[in-house]
This record gives structure tokens, sequence and C-alpha cells, in this order.
């Protein structure tokens, strides 16, 4: 998540659900909130009862709209615009929080005058390099705010960001041994290369007739959403923003939420009671797969994996490269090294750098989508598919299946038959000619195997196990501690140096339960007591994350879950005391069980709370520390006069009142000097494939989006008559994919799949509610239902045109009781470059009434030319849209 992790240092939402109540104005943007987590909603609703105002933006009427104050539609792709346009407004209006601006964030800071911006460059920042257009998303160093080095191009970018940097000056030296380096900064704000006055520039030309001409949004609701917003901004009030994959799911969905990481700095709502920007995720432990990662670039705790490119050989090299010199992420080499104690044990010593050369090294974009390409081209021999369904949920879901077909093997660990696991047996299929042998698994639900959930908040919670397993079913805990084990035996001779990392693994999670024991359980307690981390040489549990040392006397599984477990009988996952907030007891929430991230902003810069109303973490003069409803995110003996000591190093370099203590500089960043891939500022690029020509700018798309120009993954392009309407994806309460599938009351609700279209839309193509449609891309076709509803709109852009949305759920498949065809059948492969995600959340399509043609094979499914594959299915670069040199 690093458009909130570059924003403010920490990928994770910057608070917590129930905080929620306290907001006097909720943006919801990019989510159907009541819909997608209706547990979570009733503090949204709590907050409405209090009298704060909800507003929810999306292309779609939804159950979040009939609950909220205000709806107001936007076309799909365009919400960099949208909110843009409130920033500038805000600016414009003299709206923004001025204090919190000027002490807690970079809004001083003064850039080189290398720097150009958008505004100069039609729609380019300086430092673009044609050449440098090797594709390759997921920049590991970005998940948790930590920069590249300065001036480094971004691999697999086109931007050089030397020009991105600040303009520094020499200061004496903290400890009087001569100068040191430091930003150079105007308070005032006036300065015209500093970042306050340069976002002014960048988004002058986002405004209200923008918005109306772009969006589709009328001006009157335009203006009503800034007016709440500002008005409930300040000392007395806080708002806050909710996102979910409405967001993420585009090829600049990082930029979508800085933007509303820089929208929230302006009005102060970060690290504050009723505020922050609350990033919902979709499923009960999509944060703990990120925390304890099933990501390729990233180890626990969001460190990040060696990499080739980085040239990070040993350990010593990349601590240099990772490491920061101030900030808390100074502290990275003790993490990891504890985590390498962690991984090899009593073989991690001193001198062979603790193992550090049995990690993998990354050699470019491993993620999923890349690896299906290359899969494809028959580059992968076997594929492990946990807890995913890929051939139905995958983008361009046909050339996944026929990837699928050129596998040797494929290991399927499911609850229930997937259509991934048969994806040998679909429509169109030969099975006799599919020589890939696959092995099905059956998984324990979670209501059969003991573990911990991570959900939105950063809370971990243990469930416990209810009932026995079904049949043969074992937990994913189990397969993988048996494949470890038998991994073990097969090399248990080997004197080979690459089988190694296998044999020197730490692997004793044997359960304390004897009859577990037997059925070849291991113990999840023991795996999240070694995650917790522990003195090596005692076994001692350690408290937190500060007792974490760089010297091999500590090994730690995951630094950010630290606490979980300080001692042998505490488990502080299953703490279930509640109370009417902040709820200290219930549950864990990393780091350091703290409910509210950066929340030392809750005070002003001499540590009193900005007013009564908000009050939440401030200093005590008398006990000279800081305390509060929360664990303060700061030291806690630091106090608010403490100066910065320029050359110092960790959290030496920030003063008193920096509150982002992840960050190089102790500041919210609204402007990203380094580390995202596509810009320092968010810019709209229209989707890929769009309907219309970017208003903005001659830069069309997105420079560095990650693209496959291929064959069997044809696009629809800019304004093709072929796709004149606008396609958009979500998802139901009531099927959300494999496990509500085969219950048949949640079927009986939503039993196939269908396409929700305006009235009008309707009447034109002669299509009627409940009709067959089918629907088309340059990818594919599919059938579905025609819904015909009010709830989605025709919307009128610049020029009086009129386009059409279509909604579409995308968690059906062939498979179970509730089925239909996959709306990835229509989406093809390209991805946001920063974090290697698809846009499934906006293209373009045509609908005609009746059914589809039968499948059968096509170009999809064949080899593609030589000519037109890439090493490890590497994606390009998108480029420049338009001719002629850089001015």
């Amino acid at each position: 998540m690093p458009g909130l992790g570059t924003s403010f240092g920490r990928g994770g939402a910057t608070t917590f659900v129930q905080d929620l109540k306290n907001s006097d104005c909720i943006l919801i943007e990019g989510s159907n909130f009541a819909e997608c987590h209706p547990v979570a909603f009733r503090f949204v609703m709590q907050a409405k009862e209090r009298g704060a105002k909800i507003i929810h933006v999306d292309p779609r009427f939804t159950r979040t709209s009939a609950l909220a104050d205000t709806y107001v539609p936007i076309r799909s792709g365009t919400d960099i615009v949208f909110l843009g346009a409130i920033i500038n407004w805000v600016l414009r209006n003299e709206r923004y929080f001025k204090e919190y601006v000027q002490h807690y964030t970079n809004a001083s800071s003064i850039l080189t005058e290398e720097f150009r911006d958008t505004e100069d460059l039609e729609g380019l920042f300086s430092g673009f390099n044609e050449s440098a257009r090797s594709g390759g998303g997921g920049s590991a160093q970005s998940h948790e705010g930590a920069s590249q080095s300065r001036g480094e191009a971004a691999p697999g970018g086109g931007y050089d960001t030397q020009s991105w940097q600040f303009e520094e000056e020499e200061v004496p030296r903290f400890d009087g041994t001569g100068t040191a380096s430091v930003v150079r900064r105007d308070p005032s704000l006036q300065h015209e290369r500093c970042v306050f006055q340069v976002l002014r520039r960048h988004f002058a030309r986002y405004d209200a007739q923008m918005v109306q001409d772009v969006c589709g949004t009328p001006r009157a609701l335009f203006e009503e959403v800034c007016e709440a917003l500002a008005s409930n901004s300040g000392r007395e009030r806080t708002a806050a923003i909710a996102y979910a994959v409405g967001w993420t799911q585009h090829t600049v969905g990082v930029q979508y939420i800085r933007t509303a990481a820089i929208l929230q700095l302006l009005l102060g709502n970060v690290g504050r009671p009723g505020g922050g920007i609350m990033a919902l995720r979709g499923h009960a432990n999509i944060q703990g797969a990120t925390d304890i990662p099933t990501l390729y670039d990233l180890l626990p705790g969001y460190l990040p994996m060696p990499a080739i490119q980085r040239d990070e050989q040993d350990l010593a090299s990349y601590l240099k490269s990772n490491a920061k010199p101030t900030g808390w992420w100074a502290n990275l080499p003790k993490y990891m090294v504890s985590l390498l104690k962690a991984f090899y044990g009593d073989a991690a010593t001193k001198e062979n750098g603790y193992c550090f050369d049995y990690l993998p090294q990354l050699t470019g974009d491993h993620s999923m989508i890349p690896t299906q390409v290359a899969m494809k081209d028959g580059e992968v021999k076997g594929y492990f598919v946990i807890g995913q369904n890929p051939a139905a949920s995958g983008l361009n879901a046909e050339l996944g299946r026929a990837a699928m077909e050129r596998l040797e093997w494929m290991v399927n660990l499911d609850s229930y038959e997937t259509d991934t696991a048969s994806f040998w047996r679909r429509e169109g299929a030969d099975p006799a000619k599919i020589p890939t042998e696959c092995f099905f698994i059956p998984a324990a639900t979670v209501l059969e195997k003991d573990g911990t959930l991570t959900n939105t908040n950063r809370l971990l919670q243990f469930h416990e196990k209810a009932v026995e397993p079904a049949g043969a079913s074992r937990s994913d805990l189990s397969f993988i501690y048996q494949l470890g084990l038998r991994l073990k035996e097969c090399y248990k001779t080997s004197t080979d140096p690459k089988d190694r990392p296998i044999l020197d693994m730490t692997w004793a999670y044997a359960h304390e339960d004897e009859r577990e024991r037997s059925r070849g359980e291991p113990s999840a307690l023991a795996v999240m007591q070694e995650i917790n981390g522990y003195r090596v040489s005692s076994g001692e549990q350690v408290s937190g994350f500060t007792e974490l040392q760089e010297d091999g006397s500590t090994a730690c599984g995951g630094w950010i879950y630290s606490g979980v477990c300080p001692d042998k009988q505490t488990h502080r996952a299953r703490n279930r005391e509640a109370d009417d907030y902040t709820s200290p007891d219930w549950g864990f929430s990393w780091p350091a069980n703290r409910r509210m991230l950066y929340n030392r902003a809750s005070a002003d810069p001499a540590g009193k709370p900005w007013s009564e109303a908000k009050k939440y973490v401030w200093w005590d003069e008398r006990g000279q520390e800081w305390t509060g409803y929360d664990v303060p995110d700061f030291p806690l003996t630091k106090a608010p006069d403490t100066p910065a000591k320029p050359g110092a190093t960790g959290m030496d370099a920030h003063s008193g009142s920096d509150p982002f203590i992840m960050q190089l500089d102790g500041r919210g960043a609204i402007f990203v000097s380094s580390t995202l891939k596509d810009g320092p500022l968010p810019t709209h690029y229209e989707p890929l494939n769009s309907l219309v020509p970017n208003a903005l700018y001659k830069q069309q798309h997105n420079p560095v989006m990650c693209e496959w120009k291929r064959r069997d993954n044809p696009y629809n392009g800019v304004a093709n008559e072929d796709y004149p309407y606008i396609l958009t994806t979500y998802r139901l309460t009531e099927h959300s994919g494999i496990m509500t599938k085969y219950v048949p009351w949640l079927a009986e609700l939503q039993p196939a799949l269908f396409a929700e279209i305006d009235p009008e839309l309707a009447v034109a193509r002669n299509l009627k509610n409940g009709d067959w449609v089918t629907i088309r891309t340059a990818v594919g076709e599919i059938e579905a239902r025609a819904l015909v509803s009010g709830r989605i709109q025709p919307l009128r852009l610049a020029k009086g045109r009129w386009v059409h949305q279509i909604g579409l759920p995308y968690n059906y498949a062939p498979l179970g009781l509730a089925h239909g065809d996959s709306s990835g059948d229509l989406v093809p492969l390209v991805m946001d470059p920063n974090v290697s995600i698809h846009e499934a959340k906006t293209l373009t399509c045509n609908i005609r009434a009746g059914r589809r043609n039968k499948r059968k094979r096509s170009h999809v499914d064949e080899d593609v030319p030589a000519a037109q594959r890439s090493q490890e299915g590497a994606p390009t670069a998108h480029g420049r849209d338009f001719p002629g040199p850089q001015r």
C-alpha cells in the first residue's frame, strides 16, 4: 500500500473502524462500504446518528449510497480529477489547516530548480527516459514508505528521480564537528519552489468545470462535497476518507490513494480522532497476508526482498541499500538480522552474514500477472495455488487457464472444488490434450483450524478450532509444515550447498496437544511465538520490537507483530475485553498494540490537544511523557520542544514535533521525492481502455504503466467505436466467491451473473430486464442476465457527450450453485507500475441482446510468436503518447 506508505510511513490504514463514529464527515469513494464491509459500516451509521455528513462517490447508486446523505455519481477512472479539484478548491479558498500543514507536512520543503511538473511537460514529469521502458512493478521499497536512493531510476520504469529531490543547505552539526546537509524550507510557504506552491500550480486546472466535463459529476454536487469536507476539518472537527479496491484496481491506483492522502494532510485529518484514511480490506486476512507476506517482493514486516537490480548480494550491501539514516527505519538492521535468526537459527552467524545468501534475489517482477504470462510461455514448471481461484478471478482469465495447460504439475489447496482445480474440464477444453498433472488437496475451513486473522484495523485476532476437519482435510498450516518436514527428509543426506537453506531452516512447530500432533497438525501458537520474537540464549520472549538487536542475540519472525506474545503464557490476539472506544484488550493491533497511527499529530506542536473535542494523545508535563487514549506513536519521553539534531541518525534527527516517525524527515509527504515510479504528485491519466482523450494533457495514459502487447492479450484502445460503453466491476454481499457459491441459501439470493444497465441504454440496445445479454471486449465475451436499473445512470461529459456505464459483479464462475461466466474473461492484462495490480474497475465494452457463442479454442489459447514473448513474463512500460522532444 505505497499510496499510504509513501505519504505517511506505513502501508496500513491510519485509523481503526471503531473511530469512524467520531467523524464529523465521512467521504466514501472507491468502496461500497455498506455491502462489502457490513460489520464495520455500523460505525459509519453511528457517526451519522451523531450528525456526521456521509458522502458516497461511486459510478453506481448502491446500498451505501442509499444510507449516505449525499450520493455523487462519477465516471469510473476519473477520481484523481475529482480529488485533485477538491485540493485546488481547498487551496484557492484557503480552507486548509495552516498550522498542521506548516509543522507536520513537507509543504515548506523547497524543490531543486531542475524539477518540472506535468503542467510544463504535457503530462510528464522531468526525468522521463523513453529508453528505460522495460516493465516490472512492485517496488518492495515503496510498501512501507522507504524511498529509493537519490537519483535512482525506478527499476522497470521510465523516470530518473534526480530532479524530484529537495534543495539542501549546510547547517552546523548537532555535535559541533562540522556541518550537515538538511532540506531547505520556507515556513511561510511562499517560495515559488516550495511543495505548497508546486502543489497549487499542479492542481490549478483541476476545478469544478473540469470535474463536470471529465467525471460527469454535476458542479453543484462537487462543490457540496468540498464545503462539507472543509467545514468538518480543523481544530474542532475532523473528516475521514474510506476506500477499497474501487481505488486500487487501476493503472494509477496508488496515485488515487496519494491524492486522498494529500487532501487529508491539507485538512489536518491524519493521526486525529474521527479523521484519517480507512483502507478497507475485503477479506478477513488480506492485511495479514501483506504483513507476513504472500507478496513476492517483501519479507515479513515490510522488509524488502533482496534484489539483483540493487546489487544486494550480501547483508552489508542490503542494509546499506535499505536502512534509512533518519527516522524509525534506521532500525531496519535489527529487524533483518532478527528475521534471519528466526529463519535459520544456529546456522545464522555473524561470520556467514546470518545466512543472508540463503534468501532468493529478485530478478524482476514475479507477481501473479507476469508469472501467469511466463507460465503461458512455458517458463514455469509448477504452480501452487492456495486459497485463490485465478481461473475464475484472474484477468484475461482464459489466458490464465491456457497457461495452466503448459505446466508440468499444479497443486491446488482449497476447501471446495474450484475452477482452477478443474480448469482442464472447462468449456472448449480437451482434457486428453492437457498434460498438466493436477493435485487437489482438501483444506480445512476457518471453523476447522486454529489460527489468527489480521483485519483491516491491523488487528490480530486468534480463532479457535470449533469442529474437526471434514474427511481428509487438514489446515493450510499443516500442509506447509508437512511439506517442510518432507523436504528436510528428502535432502537430509545432501552435501550440495544449494540445499542448505532447506536443511538449516528452523522448523520446530510441533503441536503441544498430543492428539493434534498425531494428526500432523503443527502449533499455530508456536508459530506466533516465533513471529513475536525471543532471546536466542534463553528462548525468553521479547516484550516488543524495541528489544530486538542486530547482533544475533534476538530472533523475530515479523517485527511489527512483536508484542503479541510477550511471554510464554500470553497471547494477546486471544484477548476479548472491549470498551467503548480503543479497546486495547481486544486482540492486538500492530505496531505495539496501537490503534491509530501517527497519533502524535492529534496534539499541536507544543504537545497540547488541538481541541478538547478532538483530544486523543498529548504531552503530560507533570509525568514528562506522552499519554492519552492510545499507545503513543512517538518516543514516549521525547518532549515536544526537543530540537532536531542535524547530522544525527535515527530518531535523534527528528524534533519533538515531527509526528510521522517512519519518514526520513518526520513529516507527512505531500510531495514524494523518490519512491513512486509514476510521479511525485498524482496526475490524471485515462484508463488503458477509455472512451475519451485525456482532457488535461497530451499524455493519454500513465507513461510507466505495465503492458503486454501480445496476440493473446488485445486491448480495446482509445475511443474505439466497437466498444462504446464503460464497464466497471464490483462485489456482492451475498456472493463473495468460492465459499458462498456452495451455500444454497446464498446462491438463492444471487443465483447467477447479471449486468446492471441504465434504462436509456436498455432502450437503445433493445434489452429488457431478465434478458440474456452478451458483453464483449477485444479479450473475449461473456453472457449474463440484464438488470435494467435506475441505480446506474448515464453521465454527461464535455460538449454534451453522454456516456453509459455497465456494472458487472466479478465473483461468478461456472462451478457451484451460484454460477455464471467470469468477468475476468473481459479484462486485459495491464498493471499499476508500483504494486503490480490490475485495472478491473474501468474498461470499455459492447453489449448486445442474446447469448454468447459456444466457447472454442482461440488465439488466447495458442502460443504467441517468440517476438512477442518476454523473459519471466515481464511487461513493457507504456511510454510517451505524444511525439516530439520534452520541452
